[in-house]
């Protein structure tokens, strides 16, 4: 009986051909490329990378527990995935897929080795407590506009929960499976490239509970997705200012945008809904503080604005609640 139900040969095997792998056998992955780096002073590397993750369940960013951090990336060289990894004194990066020379050539700055956290000064008490309780801050520069710009689009106006949820139903569905091994059930994902945003369908965007305005100001963006890549090599400011010249981005847009793509030290968000109370209630005690007080609170800190704002919500001195949750509106229901 055993005979009866062995594997028989197929057409296939029978002329040499290759045998298909079942579902649930681990998929064999070649080694990636490997650069390491020795950073000149603390580094922590959820603090440095952290910004660049778009919610717990981003598809294109995870921390795992043993400290390691991985995120996928659309380079100038093709989609690539990074695993890096701290030990001792040292970082390594390991990169898989087309972007990865790319990826690993941009490591140094992805860990915030053009920034200098020495020029800064604090002039608080509270941002002086914060900065000796989390030394390894570093301001991160992935060198790509894009994957920064997108995601921003999509919290404008709008719970952080609607925006996570829009970009990793977007993302999942139009993106594709990020190359290297997979850190998590499911895999990660390379965000999609431009021509492919451009091609998502209306009813798409309403099912990811995006409004037409939203969706419309990425459309406008991928069009010109290349300019806009090419702020990498202007200054932070002249970066936003092309930014944005697109329809739908403004000052919060971009500043998020460059904040991320430049590593930019002085590059404070405005028209933000929460950031002006805590920043004055932090250092005045106003609550109520608005974008024209937040911005003179932090003038003395002109060069480093948003280090100082960083160093303010990392210290938890943030006011009470006094009014119930934003209500979420799911368009997609509709």
């Amino acid at each position: 009986m055993a005979g009866r139900f062995a594997p028989r040969p197929t057409r296939t095997t029978a002329r040499g051909g290759h045998v298909v792998v079942p579902a649930g056998v681990p998929r064999q992955v070649a080694p990636g490329r490997v650069r390491t780096y020795v950073p000149k002073e603390p580094l922590d590397l959820g603090l440095v990378l952290g910004p660049l993750r778009r919610g717990p369940a981003d598809p294109t960013f995870r921390a795992l527990p043993d400290g390691s951090v991985w995120r996928t990336a659309r380079t100038p060289g093709g989609p690539g995935t990074l695993r890096v990894s701290a030990r001792g004194g040292e970082v390594r990066g390991e990169a898989w897929g087309p972007g990865a020379q790319w990826l690993l050539e941009q490591f140094p700055l992805l860990l915030g080795d053009a920034d200098d956290p020495s020029a800064f000064v604090p002039r608080h008490r509270v941002v002086a407590m914060a900065r000796h309780r989390r030394p390894g801050l570093r301001l991160t520069r992935t060198g790509l506009v894009m994957e920064s710009l997108i995601p921003s689009i999509l919290e404008q106006k709008v719970t952080t929960d609607e925006a996570y949820r829009a970009w990793r139903l977007l993302v999942r569905r139009f993106g594709e499976p990020a190359p290297g091994p997979s850190p998590v059930p499911g895999g990660l994902f390379v965000l999609p490239a431009a021509r492919t945003w451009a091609l998502i369908p209306s009813w798409e965007w309403h099912r990811a509970g995006v409004d037409n305005k939203r969706a419309s100001t990425i459309l406008r963006a991928v069009r010109v997705a290349a300019r806009l890549e090419e702020g990498v090599s202007m200054a932070a400011g002249e970066a936003r200012a092309r930014l944005e010249v697109v329809p739908g981005v403004g000052p919060w847009t971009s500043a998020e945008t460059v904040q991320r793509s430049h590593g930019a030290a002085d590059e404070v968000t405005v028209g933000d809904l929460h950031l002006p109370g805590i920043v004055g209630f932090a250092l005045a005690g106003d609550r109520y503080a608005d974008d024209s007080v937040m911005l003179e609170l932090l003038e003395p800190y002109a060069g480093q604005r948003h280090r100082a704002a960083r160093f303010i919500l990392l210290s938890g001195r943030v006011p009470d609640r006094r009014a119930p949750k934003m209500p979420r509106w799911d368009i997609g229901t509709l």
